[in-house]
């Protein structure tokens, strides 16, 4: 028959079968679709280089990574131009500027008068304290020591310090990094600033046994009130001119400003409601909104998971109703609780479980006007929706949406490969982030069998195409303030240095901030890009067929990269390579002779060292029909 195109239609198809994709693309990874053919996905690196070559590489020795797991990541540039990045984490909250990091995590209480007891030859001590309110994982700097208890030098005392075990409401255990000298009772004093309450990393949706943290007081003894937190601690990012707003999912808003320092830390909007589910900024006329808020300002119990609650214009502490300023609320019908909010074109659009509201401007005296845009197409999680020029897209429970003026479900070719994988009860970890250099749409999520996000699934809104993958990103922020989109990783064994002041008795957890789209390699470790397409044959696949050789068409190619034939008789059969697979392409490669004989014939594409790069084309190949034998 002689040579003919192997040319495909651009996305991953999962939804048929291997078969019935027939001239698709039926499995990916690392691998985008850009003008209708494959590429493979460009590169990271870190934010911050390591400053010294470590002997072994990998996130386990960076001393540049973050306490806990990353929930939201935002850019934006201060008056004067000067770059920020703010990352929240279930422990902490950081701004990155000048290629450092620092911590701002808001204070929750500051105490005096704590005393130690300590245990000769242990490094374990008792800081005994009335109602400290702190839960196992808190974080707490102690400072003003005096006394020297256990024999040891004041500066020992004078660290953060992460709380080991919490007693009762009096007592809770820090960890030194040294042994004490002499046993103390209640010896020495000092002052202390607790840090927020952690959460988790982990969503769960039980009570009662295994919701508390392991080891928090003993066997038989009532827990402190208030541990039981049923979802992994989110945070939700916006500015305020070049004010940060950091809101905590089912917490306070919180407000920082270049102006102050990265000496000082976030500070709690006075006036604001304590306990909102989300907040943003409206635009252009600048009230603070809060979602699934208090219905009595300052009053957590009089939480109402559908009531919105704004603040007067230009005056985020004002949320007060009264006849001299533009404050108030609205109760949203249609679902049990609110979950998201984006600006988009001329309204916000607010998400609940189950429906879509719109939000608009409309000016004294009601200020804002509310109307439901569409019923049974509730987000799935906090940062599960985005805007690209008007378009807001989000993931739902059991599918995709957009919304262009109407609620329309989102065609995918992926769709029962991603919801039937889906870990539900980390649902509220998806993340939904736009890289508008390639026109793309991902959602980051954890797969059934893991609690901690690991696979994506990307829509390019442009040329209507799905792609997945395995690159596990916990955050996104586009392109713009920064030359290269910023994304985190979660390492959650990951036990290691960090960066100054260092944590004392400090567990398992950090994360990473990248620069995406930079090179070819996976910080500094080679990517494994794939992707294989559905099978043909020839005629109706009546005939076996008889492959000789392939012509290969690639562009941008470095390096070397591999093709593989798979084959097989029938649809249900098993499949195997061809004869003298795998076939090494180098970015000279003319021509490939092959011994490829079957009914149906499928083809893959890979690269798995480090530098390589490419775009596939169009391969010709050379086959005839055959006989049986």
């Amino acid at each position: 028959m002689g040579y003919f195109r192997l040319a495909f239609k651009p996305g991953i198809d999962k939804q048929n079968t291997e078969y019935g994709s027939e001239g698709g693309w039926i499995d990916s990874d690392h691998v985008r679709f850009r003008f209708g053919l494959p590429e493979k996905m460009g590169g990271w690196e870190r934010l911050v280089s390591q400053a010294v070559i470590l002997p072994v590489p990998g996130p386990a020795n960076d001393p540049l990574s973050l306490i806990g797991q990353a929930s939201d990541l935002f850019t934006w540039n201060a008056l004067d131009g000067t770059p920020y990045a703010a990352i929240g984490t279930n422990r902490k909250l950081y701004i990155y500027t000048g290629g450092q990091y620092f911590d701002i995590t808001p204070i929750r209480s500051s105490r005096t008068g704590l005393t130690f007891t300590t245990v000769i030859g242990s490094a374990t001590v008792t800081v005994n304290l009335s109602n400290h309110g702190a839960i196992p994982g808190d974080f707490v700097t102690i400072s003003n020591t005096t006394g020297n208890p256990g024999l040891l030098p004041n500066s020992t005392f004078d660290q953060q310090f992460e709380i080991q075990t919490v007693i009762d409401s009096s007592r809770f255990t820090i960890l030194l990094p040294t042994q004490a000298l002499f046993t103390d009772t209640a010896a020495g004093s000092a002052s202390a600033n607790f840090e927020i309450t952690v959460g988790n990393d982990v969503s769960f949706f039980d009570f009662g046994w295994g919701t508390g943290t392991w080891g928090l007081s003993t066997w038989g003894t009532p827990r402190p009130p208030g541990i039981v937190n049923r979802g992994s601690q989110t945070w939700q990012f916006d500015n305020y001119g070049e004010n940060l707003i950091a809101g905590v999912v089912d917490g306070p808003v919180y407000q920082w400003s270049p102006t102050i320092g990265t000496a000082t830390r976030a500070q709690i909007v006075n006036g604001a409601p304590t306990r909102s589910r989300f907040s943003l900024i409206s635009t252009p006329d600048r009230h603070l909104v809060c979602l699934g808020t208090e219905t009595i300002i300052n009053d957590r119990l009089s939480i109402d998971p559908m009531f919105v609650r704004f603040s007067s214009q230009e005056d985020i502490s004002q949320f007060s109703e009264s006849a001299t300023n533009t404050a108030g609320g609205q109760r949203l019908t249609d679902g049990s609780k609110i979950l998201s909010g984006i600006r988009s074109r001329g309204q916000i659009l607010i998400f609940t479980d189950t429906s879509l509201h719109g939000m608009q401007y409309i000016g004294p005296p009601y200020t804002f006007g509310f109307q439901q845009l569409g019923a049974n197409c509730g987000s799935i999680s906090p940062h599960g929706a985005v805007d690209v020029n008007g378009l807001a897209f989000w993931m739902g429970t059991e599918s995709f949406y957009v919304f262009d003026g109407t609620v329309k479900k989102l065609p995918c070719t992926v769709q029962d490969y991603v919801f039937k994988d889906l870990n539900i009860i980390q649902g509220e970890k998806v993340y939904a982030g736009v890289n508008s250099q390639f026109n793309e749409v991902t959602w980051w999520y954890c797969s059934f069998t893991s609690d901690y996000i690991d696979r994506f699934v990307s829509y390019n809104y442009v040329e209507n195409c799905w792609h997945i993958g395995t690159m596990p990103r916990t955050a996104w922020s586009d392109i713009g303030t920064f030359d290269r989109p910023l994304a985190t990783q979660y390492f959650e064994n990951a036990n290691y240095p960090i960066p100054s002041p260092q944590v004392q008795g400090l567990t398992a957890g950090r994360s990473v901030v990248y620069r995406q789209e930079t090179g070819y390699n996976g910080d500094n470790s080679a990517i494994n890009a794939y992707i294989r397409s559905g099978y043909f044959d020839i005629g109706d696949g009546d005939q076996m067929l008889f492959m000789k050789r392939f012509v290969p068409d690639f562009k941008n190619q470095v390096g070397n990269l591999t093709v593989r034939l798979l084959l097989r008789p029938y649809p249900q059969a098993s499949a195997s390579p061809s004869s003298l697979d795998p076939y090494v392409i180098t970015p000279t490669t003319q021509k490939v002779d092959t011994r490829a004989r079957g009914r149906q014939v499928s083809l893959g594409i890979e690269s798995t060292a480090l530098n390589t790069n490419w775009r596939y084309g169009t391969l010709r190949v050379d086959i005839q029909p055959d006989g049986l034998r």
